[in-house]
């Protein structure tokens, strides 16, 4: 009886599988290729279009620009960096890293067209932050990486007017 049961969803799920597939248009279909990046769920993808730092007495700065509804970011510490795709790594000098993960967003347009104007590889003299990294723009995710002679602390702010995500690493007090 338990059987003819599983054997009646299974049937069941492969009919609404079925169904499901054959409601999909042409245009979505894994086989797409680039046309698919011209729908509007493409287009309505944040942009990521700048990263700038600064220094001030208590905390070294990173500012992310947005276009578009800020996303969803991550940051945490990793033990190297690595560019997204590649996997190579990235050569930014430093004991500690941190990643800084923005998705859904894309630092080019629909187009395929780079939108990013900061910087993509630089060494830094701040207090804390010692360097700067654009590492991914892949798949849907814009990824950051920074460098540290000494263990960071952080803390994030989500600003808007414009769109902008903070990360503010914490040093000793260089205005005494």
């Amino acid at each position: 009886m338990r059987r003819h049961h599983r054997l009646a969803a299974s049937a069941a799920g492969l009919a609404l599988l079925t169904g499901a597939v054959a409601a999909v248009p042409a245009s979505a279909s894994a086989g797409a290729g680039p046309a698919a990046s011209g729908t509007t769920a493409a287009k309505a993808t944040t942009q990521i279009v700048n990263a700038r730092t600064a220094t001030h007495c208590t905390y070294d700065r990173l500012v992310i620009d947005a276009k578009g509804a800020l996303p969803p970011a991550t940051v945490k510490r990793v033990t190297q960096l690595r560019y997204d795709g590649s996997g190579k790594k990235v050569p930014l000098a430093g004991t500690y890293f941190v990643e800084i993960k923005l998705s859904p967003a894309a630092a080019h347009n629909a187009a395929g067209k780079n939108v990013y104007k900061g910087p993509r590889l630089t060494t830094l003299k701040l207090p804390k932050l010692k360097g700067l990294a654009l590492t991914g723009d892949f798949e849907g995710v814009v990824t950051f990486g920074t460098s540290f002679a000494s263990k960071p602390s952080w803390t994030t702010k989500r600003l808007h007017s414009p769109e902008r995500f903070v990360v503010d690493f914490t040093h000793g007090n260089t205005c005494r």
